[in-house]
């Protein structure tokens, strides 16, 4: 591993309290410069590891526990998706951020599929960017506004083709505050129900829509006329 890509703030270091800790992995150093950048000038967020390839992410995402990962898709030795697919299966409460310049359909569903929170271009604004890292930190789904037809559109032919079984009303209940960014423990205060109970309808929400993630299991519920469309609206 190269030392430059180390660790940048440890957890507990001064700075880092309170703040949102997140890795960010691209394989374009300077990409990297200038995100961290602009990141780190919001205030409340500090990089607290930078890795150039998969492999090095998913090494980094274990030894320093971000709150958030943001991850390019296209690297070497393990592609954004594998590593979002592993951070899934490994630490699932770490939030995922997809940034990339790739806004073909295949990554795009792939992505979201693997369980990632978030997809935005790297054509945002800083600002944009910026804000979706707190969305993702807070538990929201973020989707870039310029793919938002492209996973809608797929998700309504996906529905068209296969029959769905219908969501109970209490888990059409918890997808919608998790449509609004609550988290698993503030669903649970809401509707009077534990968060591992949250935990449990959340999981049988993403068997019967087939769905990897928050943002895949809302926009398809939306597509289904489940939700209203102003809760796929993912800022």
């Amino acid at each position: 591993m190269k030392d430059s890509n180390r660790l940048q703030n440890a957890p507990g270091s001064v700075g880092a309290e309170k703040k949102i800790r997140v890795l960010l992995a691209d394989d374009h150093a300077v990409v990297r410069a200038g995100i961290r950048q602009f990141l780190e000038r919001a205030g409340d967020i500090v990089i607290v590891a930078e890795a150039d390839d998969g492999e090095q992410a998913r090494v980094f995402v274990s030894q320093y526990h971000p709150d958030v990962a943001v991850l390019d898709i296209q690297m070497p030795h393990a592609s954004g998706i594998e590593v979002t697919r592993w951070i899934r299966q490994h630490h699932r409460d770490i939030g995922i951020l997809i940034l990339t310049a790739y806004d073909d359909d295949p990554y795009v569903l792939a992505v979201l599929q693997a369980g990632a929170n978030g997809y935005v271009l790297k054509t945002a604004a800083p600002a944009e960017i910026i804000a979706a890292v707190r969305d993702v930190y807070q538990g929201k789904s973020v989707l870039d506004p310029a793919i938002t037809q492209t996973v809608l559109g797929h998700l309504g032919r996906r529905s068209s083709q296969a029959p769905v079984e219908q969501l109970t009303e209490r888990e059409l209940e918890v997808l919608a505050l998790a449509a609004k960014g609550f988290t698993n423990k503030a669903i649970g205060v809401q509707l009077g129900i534990s968060d591992r109970t949250v935990q449990g309808h959340l999981a049988k929400i993403y068997g019967k829509l087939q769905a990897g993630s928050r943002t895949e299991a809302v926009m398809r519920a939306v597509s289904l006329g489940w939700l209203p469309p102003e809760l796929g609206e993912l800022e």
